[in-house]
């Protein structure tokens, strides 16, 4: 990657939805040290309408984006967005940040990810998002893990138009409800809106299927709520992040943007955590 001082690292989005939409006008306004070439949506129009900043190209194909040649891009366009152009970057031996990390609870396209990474010579890179602290939990993995525990807690809001709305009567709950309990990789697949964070919690510590995870809407939640915790040989530990909710977005915690700009910044820096 560029330098400190040398030409600015190019990189791409694909998504032009909220989450794009507030990495993209950072970058312009507020950090030089990267060029945000492109980026890619399947409907450029409706972008722009939405508030997309004029002072980057859009383009609603692969080639047109591939051809801006960024040397980093960020998937923040859905799992769907993930699974029709991750593995075509990833072949052009391009870095590529996924924020849909659940998607990767479908063994299939994590299969497929990673060939066209070994074949392009590229890596994939999962930002901590909306959670943080997954290096505390990847160490903790490499001192010996036995358990890790997820919890999210979200305001019910957040759940309208996933499987829970239809399963609970979301009007009428009044206290903390359990709606889901299970594997990380089983949130995952059911809440693909809701769970990217437990995804990322399973990926870094004991995978997806030995990862266990709850659920909770919760009228009385102030933001997006999250909590880990896991013990095993290396100790325990334990953290709780409540992130503000994007404005246009109750689903997407404020925090998981900035984590993908924090990545994208991160290889133009002379002093880099993480």
């Amino acid at each position: 990657m560029p330098a400190h001082g040398s030409r600015r690292l190019r990189v791409g989005l694909i998504g032009g939805g909220s989450i794009a939409r507030v990495i993209a006008q950072r970058i312009v306004t507020a950090h030089p040290q990267v060029e945000l070439v492109c980026a890619l949506d399947i409907d450029p129009a409706q972008a722009r309408a939405r508030g997309f900043t004029e002072q980057v190209p859009l383009v609603d194909n692969i080639d047109a984006f591939l051809a801006h040649r960024p040397q980093l891009v960020a998937e923040c366009a859905g799992h769907a967005g993930l699974l029709q152009f991750g593995p075509l970057v990833l072949g052009a031996g391009i870095d590529l940040l996924v924020a849909s990390v659940g998607a990767l609870a479908d063994a299939e396209l994590e299969h497929r990810l990673r060939e066209a990474a070994a074949a392009g010579a590229a890596r994939i890179r999962i930002p901590s998002g909306a959670i943080g602290a997954l290096d505390a939990i990847a160490a903790a993995r490499m001192g010996g893990l036995t358990r890790v525990a997820y919890v999210g807690r979200k305001p019910v809001l957040a759940w309208r138009g996933t499987r829970a709305d239809g399963a609970f009567d979301l009007d009428r709950i009044e206290a903390a409800t359990v709606i889901f309990e299970g594997s990380a990789r089983e949130a995952a697949l059911a809440f693909p809106q809701n769970a990217n964070v437990c995804a990322a919690v399973g990926l870094a510590g004991l995978g997806l299927d030995a990862t266990s995870v709850r659920l909770i809407a919760d009228p009385a939640a102030r933001g997006n709520q999250h909590e880990v915790e896991a013990e095993g040989a290396f100790g325990t530990l334990r953290f709780q992040v409540t992130g503000m909710p994007l404005a246009e977005n109750p689903k997407t915690s404020s925090l998981a943007a900035y984590s993908l700009l924090r990545c994208l910044l991160a290889p133009a820096e002379v002093l880099a955590i993480g």
